[in-house]
Formats: C-alpha cells, structure tokens, sequence
C-alpha cells in the first residue's frame, strides 16, 4: 500500500474508534463479509458455467471423445495456472482454512483470494468431479483475512470473520442462511454465543440477498415435496441412516487411500498422466460423474433417469428398474473415486457437492430398491429418500448432521421431512464417528495436531506457540569443565539454577542442577578435580520441537514432575520450557478466547 494510502486508512481507523463501537463495527464488517463472498460465490459459478457451456456447445461427433478429452485438459491448465501464475503451493480449500485457524492466527495468504476462483472453475468447468463449496469457502476466508489484517482486527475477531464468509459463502450457494450458520459453527468449530451469533447472521444474510442480483430465486436443487412423511416406514429410514453411515465409512476410506497413493507413490508428471487417464476412462463409462453433478441430483428428484444417468456404451435402455438400480449404484461405487482420481491428479475443488451426489444416488438406489422388491404394502417415496440420503451422506462423510438436517429442510421449502431426517442423519453420524473418527476435512490436521474443536482447553492448548514459551537465557557447560569453572562461569553469572550440558555440535548431553554441586561448591580440594561429566545427569524427559504438541508437552510435565524440560531441534538445544511460563500462558490465551475482542 502506498504512503498515502496507509495515511488515509490511519486517519479512518482512528476515526472509527472514536465515532463506532466495537461491537457495532464487527456488525458492520461481517456485512461486508457476506457481501464480498456471496459476489465470491457468483464469481465462481458464472465462471464455472461459462467454462461448461462454451465447452458443451462444442460440435463434437462421438460424444465419449469429449468426456474423454476435456477433464485432462482441465487439470493440465489448473496445474499450469498453479505453477506459471500463483507459483505458489494452492492447499485444499477448508482444510487450509482450519489450519489457518489453529496455527495461523486466522492469516491467510492473500493469493488464496484470487487461487481458488483461478483454478477451481477450470478443474470444474472442463469435468472434473469435484464441488466448488470448498474453494469459495476459502476464498471468501482469505478475504476475509486480509480485511481483518487490514483493519487491525485481534486474532479472536479475525477467526470470527473467517467463520462469517464461511457462513456468507454457503448461504449464497445453497440460498440456505440457517444451515450456512450452523455449518461455520459444526466445521470451523465456533463458539454458539450472542455475540458471535449475530455476526454470522448479518454475513448469511448479506450474502444470500447479494446473490439474488445474480441469479434471482434460481436454486441449485429447487425441488418441493409432494409425498408427506409416512410414520409406518421410519423402519426404512433407520435402516437408510445404517446404510449411509457405511457408505460414509467407503467415502472416507477410498478417498484418503487415494489421495495417499498419488502422494507417495505418484510423482509430478505421473499423478496427471495415470490419474487423469483412469478419470476420463471412468467419465466415459459413467458420464453422469462429469463435473459437479447437480443437474443429475435434480434430474434424480424428478425421476428422469434418461436424463440423470445419460448413456454410455454400458447402458442404453432405462426400461427395466433392476437396470436402472444397477446404474445408481454405479454412480454410489464410482463417484468418490473420480473425485478421489481429481485431486489426485492435479485438479482442484471440494468433496461437498460429491457427498450430495452420493448421498442423492444412494437414498434413491434405496428407495428403488425396496419398491421393486414389493416389501412395503406402501410403496416409500423415491424422492423423500433421494433428499434423505443427501442429508445422511453429509452427516457421515463430513460429520456435520445438523448441518445437513437443515440443509435439505432448507431446500425443500419446510420441515415436513424433519423426523426422518434427523433419524437418518444421526444415525449416519453415529456409525462414522464410531469407526472413523476423522473426517476427510480433519484427517490430515488431526496428524498434525492442529484441528481446533469445541473443547476450549483443547483449543487453548493448540493455539498456544511453542516458540513463545522457549526460554534462552541459560549459561551451557560442556562435560570437561571444572568444579572451579562451574561457579566462576555459571553459578556466578546465572540467575537460573539449571544449566544444560552440550558438546560442540550444541547437542544435549545432560543437564546439572544448583543442588548438584551445592554439597561440593564449598570444598576447594574438589576445584580442580570434579568435572562436569562426574555430576551431570539426564533431564526426566525431553521436548521434540518438531513433532511435540503443547498438549503432549504438557503430558509430559505431569508424568515426569519436572519443573524445566529442554526442548531439542533436529538434536540440537535450543532453550527449556518451564512449567510456570507454560501455565501462565494458558491462562493468558484461556482469558484471550473467551471473549469476542
């Protein structure tokens, strides 16, 4: 910024403190949240669709050749875009959000604003089967926190405004304000009070009426119920919720072991080479998988499967039901492999929009199921499970079940559909929690140890540095040193009664405490005779800077009694760590999360 700019906006911060309430002014910037990621949001659904029509308008005779063509072509410019413009690492969407979060101080890099709308679309546009909900999610975060930089907002209330554009994005893609809220606070882990309550709604809202200036009251699935909840089948939603909680478990499992094996296996040119080889090959068997998936949702809810499953060189005729399960189940087994075959090879997106699609295929599969079989004596409804189904996917694979439950009952227009809802997508939730305790958002950051939850000692303790709590001021012996040399270089110059003992590499050989030469300090005939190495002793145990937690150096404090650790990096000594500090700050950062500003 320059140095006029940097004066206008001293003037105006100044200004603002003396004229506007803090309170008020958060009020007011999460607006400004909303509004700037519901233009986000429409940015990068017009961006997308224009990539799809110009690319689908395109005369090609043999129509497989463009499923085959057009999502390698996608990932190879998202890659080159990635490397020749960003050059910069570009991170799954909510994933680098919640690291930001917990060990960031809710910093995002500004690039981040203009990656995401670069990449996503194209990945997207030209086919590949991903969402566009994470990277506007991220998007509208890092706007979000560069605004909040910008203003010199604290930490607490940067967190909260990342929160807002998550919410703001949401609400403008699915137009479904209160599931928007409660999807910031379920994923990004916020705290539900007054304070932050209202916040998140001025960014729902603002974002859900700057989108009706963009595509007026066209829904992405506008869809209304026409056959009401029958008591007498909620033994087949309970069932359903069962077997979306499975299929949640096979999502989350064969996409991380997916995403793994491009990572380790897998390099550069050959992550583009076989990943997008095996996506188009599974687009042309499957066309349905092409892209997002949306209009396969709604063709699903109408029951149009001409429309929703297309044609391939597997299947041409619709005619008979058991083919038409066959196709569905189908679009369940292979859906999250080419999302999985997405990211792997390059392309870039979200899982949402495939959990939709599973879940939708699923909840009709189902349906279809029963009713071709003739167990009920009234045949369930396909389109109340097809919409089911979205719920209990979302409520397993990503472990949000109010999330969804309000999500459908947002899209439909009531809660008619309510009870089953809840029923389906807690029990989905319940049995993917249970065997699958990460979420393909968390799983890499839960290794990292760097997921905040609504534990708030649990956050206090992931958001506290390690830098910050290393002390240095400490005199360092080596094992050949005196009686004599000890007092005159470290007993006489320290103000610490600990004292670490390296060799010449700076590596930790052991410590010597105060008491361990106080019986001898005064006994001259040991001056010259005791050495270093006779009274040094191993510490109780050692912090590792690289791989130890707060939490885990707070472990071993209790287990060991200590009252100093030293911490170690790559083997070489850098400081101690005191208990006293260490529970001073937690304190410290208790107090400083608990309120708003």
């Amino acid at each position: 910024m320059s140095l006029q700019g940097n004066l206008l906006l001293k003037k105006f911060l100044i200004w603002r403190i003396k004229n506007i309430p803090n309170k008020q002014f958060i009020h007011l910037i999460s607006i400004i949240v909303g509004i700037t990621s519901g233009l986000f949001a429409a940015a990068m659904k017009n961006t997308t669709y224009f990539f799809q029509d110009l690319i689908t308008n395109v005369n090609i005779e043999y129509q497989s050749l463009f499923y085959f063509i057009f999502p390698i072509i996608g990932i190879i410019i998202t890659l080159g875009i990635i490397r020749y413009v960003i050059k910069k690492t570009v991170n799954h969407g909510i994933p680098s959000v919640l690291y930001s979060l917990s060990k960031r101080k809710g910093i995002i890099p500004a690039y981040q604003m203009f990656s995401s709308i670069l990449t996503a679309p194209i990945t997207i546009g030209f086919g590949g089967s991903a969402g566009l909900e994470g990277p506007t999610v991220s998007g509208g975060a890092s706007i979000a926190s560069n605004l909040s930089r910008l203003l010199h907002l604290n930490q607490a209330t940067r967190s909260l405004m990342i929160g807002c554009a998550a919410a703001g994005a949401m609400s403008a893609i699915f137009k479904a304000p209160i599931a928007a809220i409660i999807f910031a606070i379920e994923v990004f882990s916020l705290d539900l009070t007054l304070a932050s309550l209202l916040p998140l709604l001025f960014a729902s809202v603002s974002a859900l009426l700057t989108t009706y200036f963009f595509f007026g009251s066209t829904q992405l699935l506008p869809f209304e119920l026409i056959d009401l909840f029958n008591l007498n089948h909620i033994g087949y939603y309970m069932i359903f919720g069962i077997i979306a909680g499975l299929s949640s478990i096979y999502f989350t499992k064969v996409y991380l072991w997916i995403e793994q094996f491009f990572e380790v296996k897998l390099e550069g040119f050959q992550r583009v080479l076989i990943g997008g080889l095996l996506l188009s090959l599974l687009i042309v068997a499957i066309p349905p998988l092409y892209g997002e998936g949306f209009t396969t949702i709604n063709n699903l809810l109408r029951e149009d499967y001409t429309a929703a499953i297309g044609t391939s060189f597997l299947i041409q005729d619709f005619d008979q039901t058991w083919t038409v399960i066959f196709m569905l189940i189908g679009l369940v087994v292979f859906k999250v492999i080419a999302t999985s075959l997405t990211f792997g090879a390059g392309g870039k997106g979200g899982v949402f929009a495939p959990a939709l699609f599973m879940g939708s295929a699923l909840g009709h599969t189902f349906a279809k199921s029963i009713n071709a079989l003739g167990i009920p004596n009234i045949p369930i409804s396909v389109s109340n499970f097809t919409l089911v189904g979205m719920a209990g996917m979302i409520a397993g694979i990503l472990h949000a079940p109010l999330t969804s439950i309000f999500l459908i009952a947002e899209l439909t227009g009531g809660y008619a559909l309510f009870l089953p809802l809840m029923i389906s997508a807690s029990l989905a939730f319940a049995i993917s929690k249970y065997f699958v305790s990460t979420t393909v958002y968390t799983k890499e950051l839960v290794q990292k140890d760097a997921l905040l939850t609504h534990d708030k000692d649990d956050t206090v303790l992931l958001l506290m540095q390690l830098d910050k709590l290393i002390e240095r001021n400490f005199c360092t012996l080596t094992p050949s040193m005196t009686l004599e040399t000890i007092l005159k270089e470290g007993v006489a110059k320290s103000k610490r009664n600990l004292f670490p003992v390296l060799n010449e590499e700076k590596a930790l050989l052991g410590i010597v405490l105060l008491d361990d030469v106080r019986e001898f300090m005064f006994d001259t005939s040991l001056y010259k005779t005791l050495y270093v190495r006779s009274i040094m002793h191993s510490p109780p145990s050692v912090i590792h800077y690289e791989k130890d937690s707060i939490k885990i150096i707070m472990r071993k404090f209790q287990d060991s009694s200590a009252w100093n650790l030293p911490v170690l990096k790559n083997g070489t000594f850098m400081g101690f760590v005191s208990k006293s500090k260490l529970l001073s700050v937690y304190r410290r950062e208790l107090i400083r999360i608990s309120e708003l500003t």
